[in-house]
């Protein structure tokens, strides 16, 4: 048995033929040599992405990656990641979408901050690429002033029983920040990489957002503030957050 940190890590998928091999070429691309677990969780594709997935089977299992793929309709996104979660042994689990990729040292780099501080959660900095082409680096962050700006969801990893404790509610987009909000609040070790750890495609379906829906996504935001505890106040946030990122995916 190795004595490594054993690492897990989840994409969900549907539909994703044509974006999902630069995530599985990020997988095998990694440079950690401890225990990797890769669930694969896929809602039913019909486009040929199964079909790419088992074309890679082989090679994971040249690179000693245990992958493991579940194919069954769920009820969303955030269903799909709980029951990812349920399939996982790792100590640490990631989560990487499937038009988003892990940068090569990314799980080295996890697992030498955790070795050193033994977090419950962590995250690091994204390069976001807009639809132009054009990219930035969002730059993570951890104040005691709660906010999602300076918090990346593709670069957070988790110990696994803090899982135990917090799953994603399900209600809606922003499901990821309402599970990070609740771990933040139950004052557990939280640990900021300041490395780029992932690459986030920005138009994807938390960001590629049509004009009339911004109302309701300012309202979903603005719930998961108030479902942790938040002052009514936060609704500028929310306002504020939503607008500019309408504007970054129309005009980036």
């Amino acid at each position: 048995m190795s004595s490594k940190v054993s690492v897990s890590v989840i994409t969900v998928c549907m539909n994703a033929a044509k974006t999902i091999k630069r995530t599985l070429e990020s997988m095998l691309a990694q440079t950690y040599d401890g225990p990797i677990e890769y669930i694969i969780k896929d809602g039913g594709s019909t486009d040929g992405t199964l079909d790419i997935i088992q074309s890679y089977e082989e090679r994971f299992a040249d690179r000693g990656i245990a992958c493991l793929v579940v194919s069954s309709p769920d009820n969303g996104i955030y269903y799909a990641m709980n029951e990812g979660i349920d399939l996982t042994h790792g100590e640490l689990i990631g989560i990487i979408n499937a038009d988003d990729m892990y940068e090569p040292k990314c799980l080295e780099t996890v697992v030498k901050r955790y070795e050193e501080t033994r977090f419950d959660l962590c995250f690091g900095d994204i390069r976001m690429i807009m639809p132009s082409g054009n990219t930035f680096v969002k730059k993570a962050r951890y104040r005691k002033y709660t906010t999602s700006r300076d918090w990346n969801h593709p670069t957070q990893f988790v110990k696994r029983e803090i899982y135990d404790t917090f799953r994603f509610r399900c209600q809606n987009i922003s499901d990821d920040m309402d599970l990070y909000f609740a771990v933040k609040k139950s004052d557990a070790k939280i640990e900021v990489i300041n490395e780029i750890l992932a690459d986030f495609t920005m138009g994807g379906v938390s960001s590629n957002i049509p004009i009339n829906e911004v109302p309701e996504r300012i309202a979903r935001r603005y719930e998961v503030y108030r479902h942790n505890g938040y002052s009514r106040a936060y609704i500028f946030e929310c306002v504020a957050f939503e607008v500019i990122k309408y504007l970054g995916t129309r005009f980036g």
